[in-house]
């Protein structure tokens, strides 16, 4: 438990999710000596890493993905295993002593009765009362699966259609012929474990051509080059984009994967981040992964694509994405924009909702991790600068540091 604090609202911080961006939010207002509480629906912190292909690595470098107030440790390698990160997130919140009651879903944000704080309900019937909340539920919150046509007979004809979110490694498709929805980073990445691990054929369905990066380049990261352009013209990073795919990538437009006609930097201020090589451009190139066009529909137990050919896999896996599933948290306080991402994050909350915070749903170029740890930074410190403003306005002694 935290330390007792003098304040002048006692009423805690509520963080709602016990993901990186959430741990990151109440270690600093812990060293802030501000009280968090983080609300974990899951058993334990870090969900969604745990739920996460047994393959993935971070493609970050480790000495810019740790969270404020405890490096990861050099072990760990340039490219960190998701087992990794789970371990590293089970000692971030030992570490920092964090107050976390899991098994508690949030399921709507409130004003306060007195309006000076927040009501938050939660399973069990629990009503929560906190002077400012933390949203950290994630990007990747809810999978999402596309309603293709024919899908629902197709499920109850016996075909295998899964999420990404439940695949964990290649076992069970040995020997299979395999179609994998989606050229994201999951998508490639799955593409390509499935191929390394024994299925008989993969095929990756593709809507829209994705840029392809070398994570690393004459041990330059990508992540590197994706903080020093952030803040350039888009025009610019586009041009210089191109010359350095030309030079990086090979070009499979014969094996069914061309370059994109649109700027790299164009896409990502869409929200479509450039996919980042994992072994895509090999599996590509020696036929081990087929790219193929998007998927139309079902049809039976085959797929019909978007160019007409049919093709019958014998499972299905869609890397398609998530909902961030915010409505019914927050949604009727106006603060979603037409997509249902929050319309202001980090240090900002919006003007309707003094004291809501939001980290943890953009997809920066420069690292999500990175950018959740700064974040946190300027969370904590709006809150405690918050905090201090009240304590004086009211005569309160000022909050003692949080003890070791």
């Amino acid at each position: 438990m935290c330390a007792d604090f003098e304040l002048a609202d006692e009423r805690p911080v509520y963080v709602v999710g016990g993901g990186p961006g959430g741990l990151a939010v109440a270690a600093v207002l812990r060293q802030q000596g501000v009280r968090a509480v983080v609300l974990e629906k899951s058993g334990a912190v870090g969900a969604s890493w745990r739920g996460h292909y047994e393959r993935l690595r971070l493609h970050t470098t480790r000495a810019r993905s740790g969270l404020p107030g405890l490096k990861m440790p050099r072990s760990f390698g340039r490219w960190v295993a998701r087992a990794d990160v789970v371990r590293y997130l089970d000692v971030y919140a030992a570490h920092h002593k964090l107050e976390i009651v899991t098994g508690v879903e949030v399921t709507r944000i409130d004003r306060s009765p007195d309006g000076a704080g927040w009501l938050l309900r939660a399973t069990g019937g629990r009503e929560l009362t906190g002077r400012a909340v933390v949203v950290a539920t994630g990007f990747n919150h809810t999978p999402r699966v596309p309603s293709w046509p024919g899908r629902e007979a197709y499920e109850e004809g016996g075909g295998v259609l899964l999420h990404a979110a439940a695949y964990r490694n290649a076992g069970p498709y040995a020997g299979k012929d395999v179609l994998v929805v989606g050229v994201g980073n999951t998508g490639a990445e799955i593409a390509v474990d499935l191929a390394e691990g024994g299925a008989a054929r993969v095929r990756l369905a593709i809507r829209t051509v994705p840029h392809i990066l070398r994570r690393s380049t004459l041990g330059w990261p990508a992540q590197l080059t994706g903080i020093l352009v952030r803040r350039l013209p888009t025009r610019l990073v586009d041009a210089a984009a191109a010359v350095l795919a030309r030079v990086a990538v090979p070009d499979l437009a014969a094996q069914g994967l061309p370059r994109p006609d649109t700027g790299l930097y164009s896409r990502v201020r869409e929200g479509a981040i450039p996919v980042q090589d994992v072994g895509l451009i090999k599996a590509v190139r020696k036929g081990r992964v087929e790219p193929v066009a998007a998927v139309e529909s079902f049809d039976g137990n085959g797929i019909v694509l978007a160019d007409g050919a049919r093709i019958t896999p014998e499972a299905v896996i869609a890397a398609t994405g998530y909902h961030r599933a915010l409505e019914g948290l927050v949604g009727h306080l106006g603060v979603l924009d037409a997509r249902g991402r929050p319309v202001t994050h980090g240090r900002r909350t919006p003007k309707q909702a003094p004291g809501l915070y939001f980290t943890g749903f953009t997809n920066p170029i420069s690292g999500s991790l990175r950018e959740l740890a700064l974040d946190a930074h300027r969370i904590g410190t709006a809150i405690a600068r918050r905090n201090r403003a009240r304590n004086r306005r009211k005569g309160a002694t000022p909050p003692p540091s949080v003890r070791a």
